[in-house]
Parts: C-alpha cells; sequence; structure tokens
C-alpha cells in the first residue's frame, strides 16, 4: 500500500492518516475543501491497510516524535481500531515518552459494536472529540451522522474517555457560513462533562 499516503506533517509534528470513512459528512471538513494537507493528498488508494504499512512510513520522521503523534486525517480513526490499537502499541513499546493523541468524532464505541475505550488505557494518552454544536438538531446539521443517535453516542464517548482518565478535550468550529454555533453552551458542556473545550475558528482555505 505504497501509493497510501498513510502519515504526514502538519506544523512540524506527525499525523496518522488512517483511513478516508467517517460517520459523519460534516460540512466544515477540510476534506469537502481539498485533497491535500500541506501537499500530502490525503486520499487512499485503498482502504486495506495494515498496521505494518503505517509504521513503515512513521520511521522516517522519528526526529519529530517528541512532538506527538495524532491520529487524524480524512477519516475517522476508530473505525480502523484494531490497526490504530496495533500501531499505538508499536509507538509505546519502542517510544514509551512519545504522546498519543486521537482525534475523533466519538463514534467508535458504537461503530466497534463494543467498548474500546478500556483497550486503548496506556496506549492513548489524550482524545479530541468533535462536539461541533450545542444541541442534536445543529449537530445533525453540520455533521450529517450517518448513524443513529450520533449526538448521544458523542457525549456517552467523552464522558467515558474523562470517567477513565484520558486527557479529554471538546472541540468546535465556529465562524463557518452563518451557523450558529454557541461557544458558551458548547464550552459548558464540555466542562460539564470534565473536559477541556477548544474552539476552531474555519479556515476557509485549508491548510
Amino acid at each position: 500500500m505504497s501509493d497510501n499516503n498513510l502519515v504526514y506533517i502538519l506544523d512540524g509534528k506527525v499525523y496518522i492518516n488512517l483511513t478516508n470513512m467517517c460517520t459523519n459528512d460534516c460540512k466544515f471538513c477540510l476534506r469537502q475543501q481539498k485533497d491535500d494537507v500541506q501537499g500530502t493528498d490525503m486520499w487512499l488508494k485503498s482502504e486495506k491497510i495494515s498496521a505494518d504499512d503505517v509504521i513503515k512510513q512513521l520511521q522516517p520522521h522519528k526526529d519529530k516524535f517528541s512532538k506527538g503523534i495524532t491520529f487524524c486525517g480524512y477519516g475517522e480513526p476508530t473505525l480502523k481500531f484494531d490497526i490504530l490499537k496495533e500501531v499505538a502499541q508499536y509507538i509505546k513499546t519502542n517510544y514509551p515518552d512519545v504522546k498519543i493523541k486521537v482525534n475523533t468524532n466519538g463514534h467508535g464505541n458504537i461503530v466497534n459494536k463494543k467498548d474500546i475505550l478500556p483497550e486503548l488505557k496506556g496506549l492513548v494518552d489524550e482524545f479530541s472529540v468533535s462536539l461541533n454544536a450545542q444541541s442534536k438538531e445543529l449537530y445533525n446539521i453540520l455533521s450529517q451522522p450517518r448513524i443513529n443517535d450520533a449526538y448521544e453516542e458523542m457525549l456517552n464517548f467523552a464522558k467515558e474517555s474523562v470517567t477513565l482518565g484520558f486527557k479529554t478535550t471538546m472541540s468546535v468550529v465556529s465562524k463557518f457560513e452563518d451557523y450558529d454555533v454557541d461557544l458558551l453552551k458548547c464550552e459548558n458542556i464540555a466542562k460539564s462533562i470534565g473536559a477541556d473545550f477548544r474552539n476552531r475558528e474555519f479556515i476557509p482555505n485549508g491548510y
């Protein structure tokens, strides 16, 4: 699968692009605007990848590992849970001080039909969960989920992440067209769960 760009660099940090599949089709997602991140084509030629494929592409970037490694690409990384887990295990075994973060829409438990979070203890340090909106109604408009009860599943994932001791941040994208994302209400939702909150302003031209 050498034609797949499974690893890319953004602002000097290492990111892993495991899949292009997603349970959401967010209107503001970078993939709706462009095919690349700083020149790296993010669309995979095939979804048939292995942990070894990822690890081979990671190795040339060892000098950047100290800044952390993030699972985040043009899809939902927990849809490739087994590969995510195996790659994270490789990183923690060989580079135990490296922090691992997963950017997720919070649908990992429902799509894998099991509770994946306990299996990631000791492998993942941090989750960034896409809250996206202060209500289910606006979430469904912005995120266009392909699964039922997507908003509730996301909230439950974030709550469990906090409960299990993962560093957890809930994020929104503001200033996208005229959608009324209420930052104060979103921050209050995150705080009520025990998570940090992050607002990312929409980037019209992407990275």
